[in-house]
């Protein structure tokens, strides 16, 4: 409770009761004197109100609560980026951003002779993986009977190697592609490159279209699982004290009027903006809204334990 000093001074003034004419000096009556009233200090106690207000901003702080500003985003595990790992020229898409998709849907469909050159490459290394296998033991058990050189034992031994590895490389290859390898032994040969969906989410920046070739390492679309919502938001250094993993925490959404929501608060930044001295707090948000989007401004208010 902080105490203020107000000085009060009190001046008293007493006159005649005798009427004064105009132009006309009166002498005090000698029963009758001013009476002159010292000037008293009194001390009033104010009390402080629970709110302070920030000098600098004007900005009102709850004695029991402390403001930020941020944003809403998805946990990295929910956001996922659909990057080619091989180029090729659009052939089919029927999504547009904002449909909902699950994981394995496919995106879109591109047409590249690479791919069907690498399916070839994985069909005839399995077949002479399969000869070279068969050679390799025959060689193996003549040698052993001394039957055959050793030469001819370890050329075969090479050969089938050699060709081996090539098969696993198409096959690691045809992997990343998201192609089963033994589906092509079953199959044949696929005309078209799927790109599909790596989890369940919402489609969200999709700049494809017929005909378009896009070159590898290029993203397709982004996919968000809205499933977990976190809150960033931004702390300075004088807040840290009053932060703590677990703290209640309760904010609104720009353009949801005055509905409050619940969050929890999840972890703190470690490292502090070198310009402007702030650091990123995250809180996980309690439920979930259909309304939330990813970037999101939100408000919050951390309250101190």
């Amino acid at each position: 409770m902080k105490t203020i000093l107000i000085p009060i001074t009190t001046l008293l003034l007493v006159a005649c009761n005798a009427p004064v004419k105009n132009n006309e000096n009166v002498e005090p009556d000698e029963g009758v004197r001013p009476v002159a009233i010292e000037s008293v200090e009194e001390t009033i106690p104010v009390t402080e109100d629970s709110a302070g207000v920030d000098a600098v901003t004007s900005a009102t702080a709850m004695a029991n609560h402390s403001s930020f500003n941020g944003k809403m985003i998805v946990p990295p595990q929910r956001h996922a980026t659909v990057t080619l790992t091989m180029g090729g020229t659009v052939h089919t898409t029927s999504l547009l951003p904002g449909d909902y998709v699950k994981k394995g849907t496919v995106l879109v469909t591109l047409e590249n002779p690479d791919f069907i050159l690498l399916q070839q490459t994985y069909l005839d290394a399995h077949a002479q993986t399969e000869y070279l296998a068969a050679e390799y033991h025959r060689q193996e058990r003549l040698s052993s009977q001394e039957a055959a050189s050793q030469k001819r034992f370890q050329q075969s031994k090479a050969d089938y190697l050699s060709m081996k590895s090539r098969l696993e490389a198409a096959a690691a290859q045809l992997t990343l592609l998201n192609v089963v390898p033994e589906d092509l032994l079953k199959n044949g040969i696929r005309p078209y490159l799927e790109i599909q969906s790596p989890l369940n989410g919402y489609i969200a920046g999709m700049p494809v279209n017929l005909g378009k070739y896009i070159p590898a390492g290029e993203p397709v679309c982004e996919v968000i699982d809205k499933g977990e919502t976190l809150l960033c938001l931004t702390a300075y250094e004088k807040d840290l004290d009053d932060l703590t993993p677990g703290s209640r925490i309760r904010f609104r959404v720009n353009g949801m009027g005055e509905k409050t929501f619940d969050a929890t608060l999840l972890s703190i930044g470690q490292e502090v903006d070198a310009v402007n001295r702030s650091l990123e707090i995250y809180a996980r948000v309690k439920g979930n809204n259909e309304r939330f989007r990813p970037g999101m401004y939100v408000t919050a208010r951390v309250e101190k334990k």
